[in-house]
């Protein structure tokens, strides 16, 4: 096995691209050292990205938020201008494992680890997250959704590395929430999650929204009809049933030992519900 830190995107892509075997990106390494203590992956190549300039960097732009692949998510809540904009996102980065472990995993990590309880990805999609990929054939921006493409599986072709996450600067009168069932307190797997983005208009009305649910199919769902469940009303109780439904509907889950399918179901609305019922306050809402 070969440990390499470059010092550029650039030699990171090429290692990557013509390395002869499995390879890794290390960052934060919460979930790539326990797998590979566990024996179920051996890199050939393993390539630490944590001396990259600006990787390890939040940068404000005139159009929102670069965060690099490589903050650790304890970093992010100590950034008080993105916790004002971005909360949602922030407390979901917040809850991944211990504190000893967010002072070392990333959201790019999270995402790239393509879990569907993971519990930063669905405040991501429902932000309208982007990600910067730089490769061999040189740099593309996606939606943060088309990322995860199954459990364990991305879309990122071989040579390919997350170099940041985009937010965009948020509209007056916006609120995000991001919300979590597990069976303890703290520590543990999403056995359903759910993230609400918002803005609204003078007068309360809802004027654009997305909805994202974790845990509920083989990748985090960006459910567009519970948003059309939102716009153009006040967050009345109507339509707060109106996006529990749905969102209960588009739930694809399972059946296994920490929640049924009909729980899952059940327990996607109520949780919508409550992070939009938090996004609308956030947002100034009443």
């Amino acid at each position: 096995m070969r440990y390499i830190r470059p010092l550029s995107i650039e030699d990171a892509v090429g290692q990557l691209a013509g390395a002869a075997g499995p390879a890794a990106i290390l960052a934060g390494g919460s979930d790539l050292l326990v797998r590979m203590k566990g024996g179920f992956i051996e890199p050939e190549l393993i390539v630490d990205i944590k001396g990259i300039a600006g990787l390890s960097d939040i940068r404000e732009t005139a159009d929102g938020f670069s965060i690099g692949a490589a903050v650790p998510c304890a970093v992010l809540g100590e950034s008080a201008v993105l916790k004002k904009a971005w909360p949602g996102v922030v407390e979901a980065a917040k809850l991944i494992g211990s504190k000893q472990v967010q002072g070392r995993c990333t959201m790019t990590g999270n995402l790239c680890n393509a879990s569907p309880a993971a519990d930063s990805v669905p405040a991501l999609v429902a932000a309208g997250a982007r990600a910067v990929i730089a490769g061999p054939g040189g740099r593309r921006t996606i939606a943060v959704e088309a990322v995860p493409v199954g459990p364990g599986k991305t879309s990122l072709a071989k040579g390919e590395i997350i170099e940041a996450i985009l937010l965009d600067k948020r509209a007056p009168h916006s609120g995000d929430a991001y919300l979590r069932f597990i069976p303890r307190t703290e520590m543990d797997i999403a056995v359903v999650s759910a993230g609400v983005n918002l803005t609204i208009d003078e007068h309360g009305v809802v004027k654009s929204a997305r909805v994202a649910i974790g845990a509920a199919a083989p990748t985090v769902l960006l459910v567009e009809e519970a948003a059309e469940a939102l716009v153009g009303r006040k967050l009345d109780e109507a339509a707060l049933e109106r996006l529990a439904k749905v969102c209960s509907g588009a739930c694809r889950p399972i059946d296994d030992k920490r929640g049924t399918i009909e729980f899952r179901r059940k327990v996607a609305g109520v949780l919508a519900k409550r992070a939009a019922t938090s996004a609308y306050m956030r947002a100034g809402g009443k």
